[in-house]
């Protein structure tokens, strides 16, 4: 995956740990914790309506792919692509692994991708 700060983004740092949430630079420490708060909240609450475990979500690979593919392709390509990545890996049983697997598939098409990842 790309590094944040070559495209653009945030640093780790910026980021609530739960997550992975994108926050805006400079983002003082509470509002951080905010927003990490209102989508660890919604992730939970999606979840749990869909039948899923909360907290088997893996937000940050989701979110990074999300950042790459629409850094890479085009924004409206990053949810097209969580959701493509979200039905292949439950075609594939629906594990965490069937998950990461699904995104690596994705993320290798990405050209920038494939160049980080050799050098």
């Amino acid at each position: 995956m790309t590094d944040d700060n070559e495209a653009g983004g945030p640093s780790a740092a910026e980021r609530p740990a739960s997550t992975g949430a994108a926050v805006a630079p400079g983002a003082a420490g509470g509002e951080a914790q905010r927003l990490g708060d209102v989508l660890d909240e919604w992730v939970s609450r999606a979840s749990t309506a869909l039948g899923l475990e909360p907290g088997s979500v893996d937000a940050t690979l989701i979110l990074d792919l999300a950042r790459d593919v629409a850094h890479g392709v085009t924004r409206p390509a990053a949810p097209l692509t969580g959701f493509l990545v979200g039905l292949a890996a439950g075609r594939r049983g629906g594990s965490a692994a069937d998950v990461r697997a699904a995104a690596d598939t994705v993320l290798a098409l990405l050209p920038e991708h494939d160049s980080k990842r050799d050098g």
